[in-house]
């Protein structure tokens, strides 16, 4: 069974995901992952995400350069232990940010990057939707940059503000009620979407080949040099929030199925801030898991079906 809905065969032959590339004498693992469907993340996602898993920067750069970050890492870590709240450079640092994916990022990299924001900000608004409180009494900033550019305006930072926020904020409205999460007796997926945003064409040019996974682990120091230490602790710290999202979700939806997705860790053990760059590729996978469930649940209930995660697809009945 093909992937793809016919073209000429050099067009088939070119892709890596096309099933008709499989020999089973030399099975390809890429191919594999993306064929499964054991986490209900976006085909378009997935497919970016394999890209680079399976690009020369991923495969050589990565390696070969995390021995020097780490240790470029270990530096920043003593200086900020010496100065934590000097330098501030966060303009800089989105700046900074924003050019370097322009000049190297490349288009699949770019893409996880912003549609990230997108995912965060649709999970965030489910759950105050279907919480029980007031979603007056909890603010959020909506992210949905749709260029690089967008990423100047404080995102990366404000990102991390919405979460704790959020948290601070919706369990101060519920012990105020005296309230605990419950399902709705209608869960409302509204906000949930697709995320098939207009963003704009990528760079590229000879540069452009900087995967994800490398971009992180360069970035990740550089965050920490550049924002004061409190603002970097808690970047690092946001990163295991999954867990508790995905508890929240669990309370909405009356079932702990999609828990079997979040493997980063409960906060309340916090791992060393040199694990953020492992752990932030784990935040970004688990936010597409949650979020690619939740939508096969708006499916489900579109069509009527009870939202049992025991018969995710919905069987014959959908077809």
């Amino acid at each position: 069974m093909s992937l793809s809905d016919g073209g000429d065969t050099a067009e088939w032959q070119t892709d890596p995901f096309d099933a008709r590339r499989y020999d089973p004498n030399d099975p390809d693992p890429w191919l594999a992952l993306y064929l499964d469907h054991s986490l209900p993340i976006d085909p378009q996602a997935k497919r970016a995400l394999l890209l680079g898993a399976r690009s020369w920067s991923r495969r050589w750069l990565f390696p070969v350069s995390r021995p020097v970050v780490f240790l470029f890492f270990c530096i920043v870590k003593v200086l900020r232990a010496i100065s934590p709240r000097y330098p501030n450079l966060n303009g800089l640092l989105h700046k900074s940010i924003h050019w370097g994916l322009r000049t190297f990022g490349s288009p699949e990299c770019n893409t996880l990057i912003l549609r990230h924001f997108h995912v965060g900000t649709e999970l965030l608004a489910f759950l105050k939707a279907n919480a029980g409180v007031d979603p007056a009494l909890v603010k959020t900033v909506p992210l949905k940059p749709l260029t690089l550019k967008d990423l100047e305006d404080n995102v990366f930072l404000q990102h991390d503000l919405n979460i704790f926020n959020f948290i601070i904020e919706l369990n101060m409205a519920l012990r105020a009620a005296g309230k605990e999460i419950t399902p709705p007796e209608r869960v409302d997926f509204s906000m949930l979407s697709d995320i098939e945003p207009d963003f704009e064409t990528f760079p590229t040019g000879p540069l452009n080949r900087i995967d994800i996974q490398t971009a992180v682990e360069f970035y990740t120091p550089l965050y920490a040099l550049m924002l004061p230490r409190a603002d970097f602790m808690r970047a690092s710290h946001s990163l295991q929030l999954d867990e508790i999202v995905g508890i929240y979700i669990g309370r909405i939806l009356g079932t702990d199925y999609h828990m079997h997705f979040v493997k980063n860790g409960h906060p309340l053990v916090t791992l060393s801030t040199l694990q953020a760059g492992f752990r932030l590729m784990m935040h970004g996978l688990d936010c597409e898991a949650m979020h690619g469930w939740l939508r096969v649940l708006k499916a489900r209930q579109e069509a009527g079906l009870p939202l049992d995660p025991r018969d995710p697809t919905g069987g014959p009945e959908l077809a």
